[in-house]
């Protein structure tokens, strides 16, 4: 059985000053924990309407894995805030597709190994730096899971490089698409049932359907789908913290669909 351990904290920060020998000795800096080899903030570069791209990038050790933004039955969900950041106006987190893991009859979401999360930002003010200062607890995995708390922070100035791992990265995120998406739903005991008719080609292999709520917390039981032409059906249980039937926000919804078409994503229902 998978064991959790305490969360353990690692606080990086890009372009700080380095630290005298006596204060490195007074102060040493916390060894990561289990699994992780390191985690930092990458500069990125500055698009010519005046936006930064950026990148969170995770390091585990072989055979480790962390989660997606939305984990699947028994992972840990991500959480990364920057609201300690300056000279921001709106920021997103771009996911790069996730792998689908079975283990002892539950799926999980998630990446082996390496992760890079790309990061747009869009400063209040884009001739001034942007302070990025990122607070996240992540889950990492393999015999152990161990929750991980990380506060990263990077000082942004000028235009920066283009890095070509962050574009891979963006280039790696699911595609989002328009499709028509008919929903049904109907409450149960402890949440409501979402049906959804996707009008999306065959895949030659298998398919994973995910569901989400963009910005409500619930948890989301595994999808079952089947096919019928191009027609994919796809149900799943949303269920909320108060464990009881909920209105379902439909323009909420977002649905990722893994195939060897490539991942595409869909947000909201048609109808």
């Amino acid at each position: 059985m998978t064991r959790i351990l305490p969360v353990l904290a690692l606080t990086l920060a890009a372009h700080a000053p380095m630290a005298s020998a006596q204060q490195s000795q007074e102060h040493p800096a916390p060894p990561p924990p289990p699994g992780l080899e390191g985690a930092q903030l990458l500069s990125g570069w500055m698009r010519a309407d005046g936006t930064r791209v950026a990148g969170l990038s995770i390091a585990l050790e072989p055979g480790w894995k962390t989660y997606w933004r939305a984990p699947g039955d028994a992972g840990i969900p991500p959480q990364i805030d920057f609201q300690d950041s300056e000279n921001v106006a709106n920021i997103a987190l771009h996911w790069p597709t996730p792998e689908v893991f079975d283990s002892a009859g539950m799926r999980t979401i998630g990446y082996h190994g390496d992760l890079l999360l790309p990061i747009t930002i869009t400063p209040k003010d884009a001739s001034k730096p942007v302070d990025l200062d990122a607070h996240a607890t992540i889950g990492i995995c393999d015999q152990i899971c161990v929750p991980v708390s990380l506060n990263l922070r990077a000082h942004l100035d000028g235009k920066g490089q283009h890095d070509p791992q962050i574009e891979a990265a963006l280039d790696a995120e699911p595609k989002t698409i328009s499709a028509q998406v008919h929903c049904e739903i109907k409450p149960v005991r402890d949440g409501v049932n979402l049906t959804a008719r996707l009008e999306l080609p065959p895949a030659i292999g298998p398919e994973d359907t995910l569901f989400e709520l963009r910005s409500t917390p619930v948890w989301v039981s595994e999808s079952s789908s089947h096919r019928e032409g191009n027609m994919l059906i796809a149900s799943a249980d949303f269920v909320p913290p108060e464990a009881k039937p909920f209105d379902l926000d439909l323009s909420d919804l977002r649905i990722t669909v893994l195939s060897d078409r490539g991942a595409v994503q869909i947000d909201g229902c048609t109808e």
